[in-house]
């Protein structure tokens, strides 16, 4: 029951956690173009403050549905040993993301990917990082998207 009620918890906080961009589209075919300046950031509860993101396409809090995301942080923002349980794919495209994987936070394993640099992330990855100037990151997938936090008391939900 604890898990269910975290599940819906974290579903409906995921609902919460960005605004989708506004967009023009033409109704007769789908088109969607989204302008910069249109694009609502907004703080991201899954992410230690000064993190904000965005919905560009999709919903990330619903299994099958494929999602665009753009995150934005400030210049040494660090982001938490954590996993995915789907894979993550991640462009940069702004500033350096600085990215570590293991079980552990080792700043010696940081390697820097720059703006129009791109990962991709297996599920269940362990991984870490660290922002080298204001950063912004694309992240795209199948949904649900999720972040558990490898040490629960980096998780900024449970403070």
């Amino acid at each position: 029951m604890k898990r269910l009620l975290l599940i819906a918890l974290l579903t409906f906080g995921c609902y919460i956690w960005a605004a989708r961009a506004d967009t023009h589209t033409d109704t007769k075919d789908g088109h969607v173009i989204l302008m910069p300046d249109a694009l609502q950031w907004k703080p991201n509860p899954m992410l230690p403050p000064g993190a904000q993101a965005t919905i560009l396409s999709g919903d990330p809090t619903k299994a099958g549905s494929v999602y665009a995301i753009r995150l934005k942080v400030p210049d040494g923002f660090k982001i938490p040993l954590h996993w995915h349980p789907s894979a993550e794919n991640v462009t940069v495209l702004k500033g350096t993301l600085m990215i570590g994987v293991g079980e552990k936070v080792d700043p010696d394993k940081l390697k820097a990917v720059p703006a129009g640099g791109f990962m991709q992330m297996p599920k269940q990855m362990r991984h870490f990082g660290m922002a080298r100037g204001e950063t912004i990151l694309q992240l795209h997938g199948v949904g649900p998207f999720q972040i558990n936090y490898v040490n629960p008391a980096d998780d900024p939900r449970n403070k």
